[in-house]
């Protein structure tokens, strides 16, 4: 089963426990709504890495890496279905025919999203839309980058400590906008902390709301750029500051943000990039 592998990187012994392991079968006509994880090629699931090894179609995202797609069947086909803010863009119902087009052609067609395809990533839509065509599909979750990119900032998104809720939610709507649908006014105080996801052009605005719903001013807020990989980094500044550092060109996407305390374990956390653990 992972022969390929052993052939293509020469190794003997590191995947060979894999071979007798039983997975699904990815069968011809059917789609694979694959999470890619947030960035570094290893954090793919084994489902996921086991998925590229076998399809023969891969529609990949703007955030998905050369290190992991030369993990794929060198066979596959390769299609880019990058978006990327304020910048041309395959749009979603062209992506979608593509999946659907490429599953009825009778290929095993994997989708590969960065993070987890179900948070914010639009694979429910694309799953509806397979659905609606009665074409099978299979979801494969990915670490999202909201728990796990803040994990490689030394942020562990829930503490005992400091809070036992959490609350996710989108930087922009689907006409690029500020979310509207978002009831400000509850998020503000339903829970200690806030992690957004694509949310720094509108990120000064985001954090007027927030404070004049009631948020403190002073509350913490860390964002989170390039999370996993080499380049990682992190800022760090108050809800109140947060117009400022908003302001800035050099802060580079995609990133996280979050707000509340959790970021107060950096000093101690940050084993990647820096911290009194930092592994080097």
């Amino acid at each position: 089963m992972f022969g390929w592998l052993r052939r293509k990187f020469g190794k003997t012994d590191r995947f060979a426990r894999l071979d007798a392991t039983q997975f699904p079968r990815f069968a011809p006509g059917t789609v694979w709504l694959v999470g890619a994880g947030p960035g570094a090629p290893g954090l793919i699931s084994l489902l996921g890495y086991y998925g590229l090894g076998e399809a023969d179609t891969i529609v990949y995202d703007a955030l998905v890496g050369p290190d992991l797609l030369a993990m794929a069947n060198p066979r596959a086909e390769m299609i880019y279905a990058g978006k990327r803010g304020g910048k041309p863009s395959p749009k979603q119902a062209d992506i979608t025919l593509t999946l659907i087009e490429h599953a009825r052609a009778g290929k095993k067609v994997l989708r590969l999203k960065g993070g987890d395809p179900m948070m914010f990533g639009r694979g429910g839509e694309e799953a509806l839309a397979l659905a609606r065509e009665s074409i099978g599909f299979r979801i494969v979750p990915g670490i999202t980058a909201g728990v796990g990119g803040l994990a490689y900032a030394g942020i562990p998104v829930t503490h005992r400590d400091t809070n036992h809720a959490v609350i996710f939610l989108t930087g922009h709507d689907e006409k690029g906008g500020v979310p509207q649908a978002v009831d400000w006014p509850a998020v503000s105080t339903a829970a200690p902390v806030i992690v957004m996801y694509m949310a720094i052009k509108h990120l000064g605005s985001i954090a007027e709301k927030l404070v004049a719903a009631g948020r403190s001013p002073e509350d913490r807020l860390a964002v989170v750029s390039n999370a996993t990989l080499p380049s990682q980094s992190v800022v760090e500044t108050t809800l109140a500051d947060a117009s400022t550092l908003a302001a800035r060109t050099d802060i580079p996407t995609p990133a996280i943000v979050v707000v509340g305390p959790v970021s107060r374990y950096r000093q101690t956390l940050d084993w990647y990039t820096g911290g009194e653990n930092a592994l080097g």
